[in-house]
């Protein structure tokens, strides 16, 4: 059973949930001007927030209008760019360059007899002098072939007095032939005796030649033992040994071929470095001193002079091959080491720009110039040593002109820039400084 009733606005709800004696009842009180204060606030809370959506809306509209503004001022106005002035380079500087160390001799021995390994006195790192012997070489063969070469020479040797016994008979026999009254021989007995005589001395000769060639025989294959003693050609260190006792060893140096050992003279020492292109005019002059450090030796400094050069370009790799020998007196220095190599360079005092100021076109290398007008003026230039921070112009600027640093690309010949100088261009370390260096592999388009 449920029951509604109204009094002065209250409202009573009472439900009967079908349970004789229980009923519960909710009452809720609403004063009589609740709805006019939510309508007002609602119309208070409309007009905050479309006063706040014009207000951000002028504000946003004053802000695109001050955009705009700027972008069309912007537009009207030359592009900034950044400047540098070039400065005159220093008359001398400093040059890096990786290097190789290299025996001053080096010998690959190979044997000069065909036979068997008889023993070996020395292995690799052995200090050697010349004419030590370093094997020994069992020559079976060679040895039968002395024996033979030896008796064929005795063969001859006797050949020869028995030529000799024949020409002496020969002669007496003719001289008496020859003294004889006339009418007592014939004149044909006297010219055959003659021709036995000439016949026995030609013989002799022969013999005599037979004798010669033999003992060169024996002498060519007695020259050839010796060689049964493997010898140091030179004073140095053995580096490589490719044989053991009992090894079959075969004369000559073919591809096919093992040789015996290698030794390498490494006193004093040469060092290769292979020098850019754009160099080669610096490094072109016998006795120019370098400086060479090694990793392992870290506060070691070897002094050497600039020997010689290939006075060739390599055309693969557009270098210059130099040399520079040093004392190795205590062979601290060994072969095949990587090493860093110093040289101080004179120079011309040619102008210096930053390598950001140069821009690479199809005709050549070029250089942005700010003009007394505030114009961009591009330059054709010649690159004539590369430091690799700063670049070395040969021609195209001079020093106090203004150099454009990573100029766009949508900026042609002749506009109007608004150069901003930069504060300070100068390179980190003097160009001659003991420890400024040249990268110039750093472009290798030049």
């Amino acid at each position: 059973m449920v029951i509604v009733s109204s009094n002065r606005g209250d409202a009573v709800q009472e439900r009967h949930s079908g349970h004789a004696g229980e009923e519960s009842r909710v009452s809720i009180d609403f004063a009589t001007d609740t709805g006019r204060r939510v309508q007002i606030i609602a119309v208070i809370a409309g007009v905050i927030l479309v006063a706040g959506f014009a207000a951000v809306g002028v504000l946003k509209a004053r802000q695109r209008n001050a955009l705009s503004a700027e972008v069309l001022d912007a537009a009207g106005q030359p592009p900034t760019v950044v400047v540098v002035t070039a400065r005159k380079g220093s008359g001398a500087h400093g040059l890096s360059l990786p290097g190789e160390t290299a025996a001053w001799v080096e010998s690959t021995i190979y044997s000069r007899v065909n036979g068997y390994v008889a023993s070996w006195n020395v292995d690799i790192g052995a200090h050697v002098t010349k004419g030590q012997i370093l094997a020994e070489i069992d020559t079976p063969e060679l040895d039968a072939q002395l024996d033979a070469a030896r008796a064929n020479l005795n063969a001859a040797k006797a050949q020869v007095h028995v030529r000799d016994a024949e020409a002496q008979f020969a002669t007496t026999t003719n001289e008496r032939w020859r003294d004889s009254p006339k009418g007592v021989v014939s004149d044909q007995e006297r010219e055959a005796k003659r021709a036995d005589f000439d016949s026995a001395q030609a013989r002799l000769v022969a013999a005599q030649a037979q004798v010669a060639l033999e003992q060169a025989q024996v002498d060519n294959i007695q020259g050839m033992i010796q060689y049964k003693h493997v010898t140091a050609p030179f004073d140095g260190t053995v580096v490589e040994r490719r044989i053991d006792i009992g090894n079959l060893v075969t004369a000559g140096s073919s591809a096919t071929t093992v040789p015996l050992f290698r030794v390498s003279q490494e006193r004093p020492m040469r060092v290769f470095v292979d020098a850019p292109q754009s160099l080669a005019a610096d490094l072109l002059r016998p006795g120019l001193t370098a400086e060479v450090r090694a990793s392992a030796f870290r506060d070691r400094v070897f002094h050497g002079t600039v020997a010689r050069t290939s006075r060739a370009i390599n055309p693969q790799a557009r270098t210059l091959k130099v040399e520079i020998d040093l004392d190795n007196s205590d062979r601290t220095l060994i072969p095949g080491m990587y090493v860093d190599v110093s040289f101080a360079l004179g120079g011309a005092g040619l102008p210096q720009v930053p390598a950001a100021a140069l821009v690479f076109r199809a005709g050549g290398p070029q250089v942005a110039v700010i003009d007394a007008q505030g114009r961009v003026i591009f330059r054709e230039v010649t690159i004539a040593r590369d430091q690799g921070e700063f670049v070395e112009m040969g021609s195209g600027i001079a020093a106090g002109d203004k150099v454009v640093l990573n100029i766009s690309s949508q900026i042609a010949n002749g506009d109007l820039v608004r150069p901003r100088e930069l504060a300070d261009a100068a390179p980190s370390k003097p160009a001659d400084a003991p420890g400024a260096t040249d990268t110039p592999a750093a472009r290798p388009a030049h």
